[in-house]
C-alpha cells in the first residue's frame, strides 16, 4: 500500500522547463535558427553537459558572444519565472497528503539551493519531510539513486512510494527504483516517449490525491 509520495521539482511543481525552452527558442530565432523540441527533451530531468548556446553555434556555423546571450537568457527567463506559480493541483495534493498521513518527499536532479529557494518562494517548502537533490548523489536521473535515497530518508520501501514526475528521465528513474509512478507532463514534455507507468494525468487538478492513491493501490492488489 502507498504510504508516501515523492515529487519531482522542475516541470512538475514549478514549470521552469517550458519557460527555459521558450526563451532559448527566442534566442535561436533571433539567429535564424531553431532548437528542436526533441533535442531539448533529451536534457529534461537530467544533466548531460549539453549547452544550448554551443548547439546554436553548431547550427549557425559561427562563434557567438555567449556571455551576452547568457545575460539575455537570464534576464528574460527570470522575468518569466517571477510571474510563475506552482502548477495546478500541486498544493492541493500536498495538503491532502498531510491530512491523509502520507509522508512527503522530493527528489530533483537540480541542486538544493535552487529547489529550496523556489519552494520557499512558492510557500511549499514546509510540506516536505525530505528533500534530496543532485548535491546528494553522484548520478542524477534517469539513475534511480535519488529516488532510492528519498525513500530511505522517509523510512519507506520503494513499493510503498508513489512518485509524481513530468519527464521521461524522471519516470524511468522512479521505475528503476522499484516505485509506482504517475506522470503529469507539462507543455514541453507531453510528447515524450515515457516508460510504462501506473497512470498519466494532464493536470493534478483532474483527480484528487485520494483517487490517484486508490487507483494505484488497486493496481497493486490486482497484480
Amino acid at each position: 500500500m502507498i504510504k508516501g509520495i515523492i515529487f519531482d521539482f522542475d516541470g512538475l511543481i514549478f514549470d521552469t522547463e517550458t519557460h527555459q525552452y521558450t526563451v532559448y527558442q527566442e534566442i535561436f530565432a533571433e539567429h535564424g535558427s531553431e532548437l528542436p523540441i526533441a533535442r531539448w527533451q533529451q536534457e529534461i530531468g537530467t544533466h548531460s553537459g549539453f549547452s544550448a548556446l554551443d548547439y546554436l553555434e553548431v547550427l549557425v556555423e559561427r562563434k557567438l558572444e555567449q556571455d551576452v546571450l547568457r545575460e539575455q537568457f537570464s534576464a528574460k527567463y527570470h522575468a518569466k519565472m517571477a510571474e510563475e506559480k506552482a502548477r495546478a493541483g500541486v498544493e492541493d495534493y500536498l495538503k491532502a497528503a498531510k491530512e491523509q498521513g502520507l509522508q512527503i518527499g522530493l527528489a530533483s536532479s537540480s541542486d538544493f539551493n535552487w529547489v529550496s529557494t523556489n519552494l520557499k518562494k512558492l510557500g511549499l517548502y514546509e510540506y516536505f519531510e525530505c528533500v534530496k537533490t543532485s548535491d546528494d548523489v553522484e548520478k542524477v536521473k534517469p539513475d534511480p539513486a535519488l529516488y532510492r535515497l528519498a525513500a530511505e530518508c522517509l523510512g519507506l520501501s520503494p513499493d510503498e512510494c508513489l512518485v509524481f514526475e513530468d519527464s521521461a528521465n524522471g519516470a524511468l528513474a522512479a521505475k528503476r527504483a522499484g516505485m509506482n509512478c504517475v506522470i503529469v507532463p507539462n507543455e514541453v514534455t507531453h510528447t515524450m516517449d515515457f516508460c510504462d507507468v501506473e497512470h498519466r494525468l494532464e493536470s493534478m487538478a483532474d483527480m484528487t490525491l485520494s483517487e490517484v492513491v486508490d487507483y494505484v493501490n488497486n493496481i497493486k492488489v490486482s497484480k
